[in-house]
């Protein structure tokens, strides 16, 4: 019986210890679940709020409409418009192949589309939305819609997209946009940028379109909507609008551009012309140029191939980026540089016997035109005179003078991927060769500089600002295309600071010397003839530079040579010379004499700037194949010429109140009655002939 109830105790005894380890577990459980619940209810009930909302909600980027590019006169350069998108998501398509070749049964795709598509899908996100067709036609839109059904993750969109209307005119400084790659996104991560462009899917790539990105660009909005548990939009909560971008407007007159690209026709070169009283660019071409509306969706294989392989090389931008030997269009700073550093008087003559003779070697001048002071060395081009004047300068001299003019130098120019050229000094050649024997100076180094030849190599748009500087009377003004900006929120135009010119402290009776030698060059040197009747006073000068070096024993013929090897034909000018209020430089490549080529481009472009005049047809198909003098035929009045391809004004951007008056013809006066003009014939030089290097 004992027994019995102690057996009985001891069960009494293990169902209650294990009641209490049940119990005890059951406590632990709750004092779990109730820390939990105040670990998500309250330590993390803010996240998990927004991720509830998340889920309810979302917030989309609006894309901010993209700036206008206008020019000075307001014509529009650059601009959007709205079509129809065939859009796929890849990451939700099972087939996209199958997907592709379906959709190709309804709606016009190409070979050249897949290849796009598969270019811009190896170089997006996985679940950006890409487009396999753009500009859809609205029958296009309406079959798609029909049978939507069948193609999930496929979808119509309305895009805007960016054009040029003025198709190749000004390419090179317009430039264009492009699909955003991940060298742009490091550059919108190092600008720390990034939500400014969430949703955006273009960016500029050249020219104006990259250099006023963030002009143009506006401020991106975004929206909140709420969604359905299938993910659609069912209502806006919030939105904050975005902002458009602003209008950028050019100094550039597109008129005078266009009319000297068809100056050039097929031939290669590059033209700047400048307002010297303030650094505005008013033209600048380079030749040949391209159409950069084949860049905004993505240019194709065949079109990139033409572009990139052709040896006339499109892409390039010759006057921002091209050098060349300047030729004769140097002298006159060469002769600036003597009279500025004493180093040579205007008066002093020297013997010009047809060539010039240093350690045995024959500097040749072309013809010989006996004694020569510095005005007719300018009005002649005389070789010997600038062979003597740079070897008694010497190097140190020359590039020290001519630095603060620009030559060699970045201009600042609000455009990327400025060249610099070249500018030689000893300190230069001892670091562009590695071959000890060529980086000691010689003096037969120094002597070709003083023709503008040797190692010059300068840029269009350097020799146009160093023309400025010179026309003006010595100021410097930074080169500058970009003139004012219309704020989109506003309309209101204001100008873009500009920097202050810089006095380089040049003599006035030094300056009136070289004015005097170049208004002779066309009066009665090589561009006399060019410059006939004008309706103003121009100074200027005509260069032919080498291309290809020619033996010191070997005759320049151009019959003999390859096409690109031959002389580069060369002109500078500025006008009026009382009041300048445009400078030019240019070069046709390869073309030979600068008054056969250049010189008759530059009248015309002086012609419309000062005496709103307009080449007539047959002149300009005279001047396309080089056989241009005086112009031909009946000029036409600026403003009765219609520019192909161009929309009306964006709107009244000049008035009373606005900052940018339109651009005034200079006032011009016939100059007085030329000199008796010798022949033709008669008019040989140091241009006529090219100087041999030694």
């Amino acid at each position: 019986m004992t027994t019995r109830l102690q057996d009985g105790e001891v069960a009494v005894a293990g169902f209650v210890r294990r009641l209490w380890v049940v119990a005890l577990v059951v406590l632990l459980g709750l004092a779990l679940l109730g820390m939990r619940a105040y670990y998500l209810q309250v330590l993390r009930h803010d996240e998990f709020m927004q991720r509830a909302e998340s889920n309810r909600t979302a917030v989309v980027p609006i894309v901010p409409y993209r700036g206008h590019i206008v020019d000075r006169n307001g014509i529009l350069l650059a601009t959007n418009y709205s079509a129809y998108t065939l859009e796929i998501s890849p990451a939700r398509v099972a087939s996209l192949d199958k997907t592709i070749n379906e959709l190709a049964q309804i709606i016009d795709i190409q070979p050249i589309h897949r290849r796009r598509f598969e270019r811009l899908r190896s170089e997006a996100g996985r679940y950006d939305s890409l487009p396999i067709r753009t500009q859809l036609t609205d029958e296009e839109v309406a079959r798609f819609a029909a049978q939507s059904y069948r193609f999930p993750g496929v979808e119509v969109a309305a895009r805007l997209f960016r054009t040029y209307p003025m198709g190749s005119t000004g390419s090179h400084v317009i430039g264009y946009i492009g699909r955003i790659n991940q060298q742009d996104l490091e550059r919108i991560e190092e600008r720390d940028d990034e939500a400014n462009y969430r949703g955006t899917t273009h960016i500029g790539k050249q020219g104006i379109e990259d250099s006023y990105e963030r002009e143009l660009h506006g401020i991106t909005g975004v929206e909140q909507l709420e969604k359905s548990s299938s993910g659609r939009p069912i209502r806006t909560l919030d939105s904050s609008p975005a902002r458009a971008g602003n209008t950028v407007v050019l100094s550039l007159d597109i008129k005078l551009q266009r009319l000297i690209e068809d100056m050039f026709g097929q031939r290669r070169g590059a033209l700047v012309a400048m307002d010297p009283n303030n650094g505005e660019i008013l033209a600048m071409v380079s030749m040949p140029t391209y159409d950069p509306n084949l860049f905004v969706e993505g240019i194709d294989q065949e079109s990139w191939q033409a572009l990139n392989e052709s040896i006339d090389r499109p892409l390039f931008n010759r006057a921002l980026r091209g050098t060349y030997p300047p030729g004769s269009t140097y002298k006159p700073f060469m002769a600036l540089a003597a009279l500025e550093t004493g180093s040579r008087n205007a008066s002093k003559v020297i013997q010009d016997n047809g060539t010039w003779t240093f350690g045995g070697h024959n500097y040749r001048s072309g013809h010989a035109l006996g004694p020569v002071d510095m005005r007719r060395s300018i009005v002649r081009s005389s070789n010997v005179y600038y062979y003597s004047l740079a070897y008694e300068m010497g190097v140190d001299k020359i590039h020290d003078f001519m630095k603060p003019l620009g030559f060699g130098q970045v201009t600042g120019i609000d455009l990327v991927g400025e060249g610099r050229g070249i500018l030689p000094s000893r300190e230069w050649k001892r670091n562009a060769f590695s071959d000890p024997r060529r980086k000691s100076w010689i003096p037969g180094d120094t002597i070709s500089l003083g023709i503008g030849q040797g190692y010059n190599s300068f840029t269009m748009l350097q020799l146009a600002h160093a023309v400025a500087t010179l026309a003006n009377g010595g100021t410097s003004y930074r080169p500058h295309l970009g003139k004012a900006r219309i704020d989109a929120l506003h309309n209101e135009p204001a100008l873009l600071t500009q920097p202050e010119g810089v006095d380089l402290g040049y003599r006035p009776e030094n300056v009136r010397v070289i004015h005097e030698g170049m208004i002779g060059v066309t009066r009665e040197g090589t561009s006399r003839r060019i410059f006939a009747g004008a309706a103003y006073q121009s100074a200027g000068k005509t260069g032919t530079a080498q291309a290809a070096t020619v033996g010191q024993r070997q005759r320049y013929d151009a019959a003999k040579l390859a096409e690109h090897q031959r002389d580069h034909s060369l002109y500078i000018a500025f006008a009026p010379v009382e009041n300048p209020q445009i400078a030019v430089a240019v070069i046709v490549e390869n073309a030979g004499f600068g008054a056969t080529h250049a010189a008759p481009i530059v009248r015309r472009v002086m012609d419309y700037w000062l005496a709103g005049l307009y080449p007539s047809e047959e002149d300009i198909a005279a001047l396309r194949q080089g056989k241009a003098g005086p112009p031909i035929g009946v000029q036409r009045r600026v403003e009765d010429v219609v520019l192909p391809g161009a929309s009306m004004p964006i709107g009244r951007i000049w008035d009373e109140r606005s900052p940018l008056p339109p651009r005034a013809s200079a006032e011009v006066a016939l100059p007085a009655a030329l000199p008796e003009l010798p022949e033709e014939d008669d008019i040989l030089d140091g241009d006529a002939v090219p100087p041999l290097v030694p």
